[in-house]
């Protein structure tokens, strides 16, 4: 017998890879004092190997964009002009059904790979953080074991409390994270709105008032469809607005990202000024996270859908059926073919969407917990107090309806939910095959998936919101206390020049 090839070895192994979520490694670029121009101050995010994932990275990208989300836009608000002379033909019906299938197929594998992508930048970044924090650490005990210069610092420190005025080398600069811009505002007040939990409870209040109908109109195909075209047309636009938010958001975290890592970056070098320090920062490595064997089954799928992988499969299954089109000739089992399978394969993905991105969230907390305890730890041995315990505002989203909106979201996050998702599918598959695929079997497969997978988006929207507001304080959090340690190393390292101490300082050296 022969032994697999090195190509069959390398496709087990890819197959065998996925689900499974190993460390993630990442060093902070090292400040130079001899070599400054070559020195990363900001935020540079690490850049994949392969180009297919540059290359799909920007068309997630491109998914979230203005033109995208307004392109969308216009052709739900033309659809639903059209419906004034088309409304009583089930074509104008059935059209939005199975476009909302088809778009929301690809824009599952699209919000995935956000998803994950997003998991791991955030990851990195408090890899990052860590590793600066560590040479940081090593160059203060270095410059507090020194008997002059701990005399010196002192010295420094009972001045400041002597003094009736705010001294800036014990609070934070004046300066502030980017703010959004005014779209950006305006977005993030639209997604707060869509995913309030007054929304999800106008939306099922909907769904019952038509339910309330059903005997009146003797539960007639006409009246399924109109529900179906609703939340189709429902499910469209949030898909859209969903993708455009994240990315939104995600753009702003950069540029809060940015403004971190330069004023970390400044820390380091008035440190390595001080210090003469060249040992480079260290690498750290972030565990990756257990998980259950069901668990890893459904990362195991989400890795299929929001990789290269699952872009083919989806390739792959538009390139068959347009294939198929003339032989079926266009007819409208054709169409029903690709929305019925689109619309049972995306209410999976969102069970899955939203099981993942609760885990993925709860990972990169954990991760940037640690950020917050080596952050703690610098202030403990300068002996500075922590800045956001007064300048930070305490957040106020802990109400009823967000403590709600919470526990309604770790209900539809947990893995079980997944399962019964799968369940509920397979019990949709043997109805409609029991009824023969008739016309109410095809509704069966239509009407119910719309429904739920329309609800679990906006339960998606919810933790996306919520999610995003705990990062920006957490945020904030680490920009005030480097701000604050920015301020307090170059009052001392003006002390030491005060007092004639030796400072390794380049002519060139460059603050932020």
């Amino acid at each position: 017998m022969k032994s697999p090839t090195f190509t069959t070895k390398r496709f087990l192994a890819l197959l065998a890879s996925y689900g499974a979520k190993g460390p993630i490694e990442h060093a902070a670029p090292t400040q130079h004092l001899k070599e400054e121009g070559s020195n990363v101050t900001g935020y540079e995010d690490k850049a994949k190997d392969r180009a297919l994932d540059r290359w799909l990275d920007r068309v997630v990208k491109a998914s979230g964009s203005e033109p995208v989300f307004l392109f969308v836009v216009v052709g739900l608000v033309t659809w639903a002009f059209l419906g004034i002379p088309y409304s009583h033909t089930a074509d104008w019906a059935v059209i939005i059904s199975d476009v909302q299938a088809i778009v929301s197929y690809v824009f599952d594998s699209l919000l995935m790979r956000q998803q994950l992508n997003e998991y791991e930048k955030m990851v990195r970044v408090s890899a990052s953080l860590r590793s600066r924090c560590i040479s940081n650490r090593r160059m203060l005990r270095e410059l507090l074991n020194d008997g002059r210069r701990r005399r010196c610092y002192q010295e420094q420190q009972q001045q400041q409390q002597q003094s009736s005025s705010i001294c800036p080398t014990t609070t934070p600069s004046c300066e502030s994270l980017p703010r959004e811009t005014l779209v950006d505002r305006i977005s993030t007040a639209a997604s707060k709105t869509v995913g309030h939990l007054a929304s999800v409870c106008l939306y099922w209040a909907c769904i019952a008032i038509w339910l309330g109908f059903g005997p009146s109109e003797e539960w007639s195909n006409s009246w399924q469809l109109a529900i179906n075209s609703a939340t189709s047309a429902l499910m469209v636009f949030i898909f859209a607005f969903l993708a455009n938010v994240q990315e939104r958001h995600a753009a702003h975290t950069e540029r809060c990202l940015q403004a971190i890592f330069e004023h970390d970056s400044a820390v380091e070098r008035a440190l390595r000024a001080m210090t003469g320090d060249d040992v480079a920062n260290e690498t750290v490595v972030v565990v990756a996270p257990r998980m259950s064997r069901i668990q890893r089954a459904i990362l195991y799928y989400a890795d299929l859908v929001g990789t290269l992988t699952g872009v083919a499969i989806l390739t792959a299954v538009m390139v068959v059926w347009l294939a198929i089109g003339p032989v079926m000739g266009f007819s409208s089992n054709w169409w029903l073919l690709i929305g019925t399978y689109a619309g049972l394969v995306g209410l999976n993905d969102s069970f899955v969407l939203r099981n993942v991105q609760m885990l993925f969230n709860g990972y990169a907390q954990d991760a940037l917990d640690q950020v917050d305890l080596d952050d703690k730890s610098i202030l403990d041995q300068l002996r500075l107090p922590d800045p956001t315990t007064t300048n930070r505002r305490v957040p106020t989203e802990e109400s009823i309806s967000y403590r709600i909106s919470a526990w309604m979201g770790v209900v539809c996050a947990h893995e079980a939910t997944v399962v019964v998702g799968f369940v509920f599918i397979l019990g949709l598959l043997a109805g409609a095959s029991a009824m023969r695929w008739s016309t109410a079997g095809q509704l069966l497969c239509n009407i119910p998936p719309s429904i739920i997978e329309t609800f679990f988006m906006m339960i998606l929207i919810t933790g996306h919101n919520q999610a995003e507001t705990k990062r920006h304080h957490r945020l904030e959090t680490f920009f005030l206390r480097r701000s604050m340690l920015l301020s307090h190393v170059r009052g001392m390292k003006e002390s030491e020049e005060g007092q004639s101490l030796h400072v390794f300082e380049p002519k060139s050296e460059k603050m932020v």
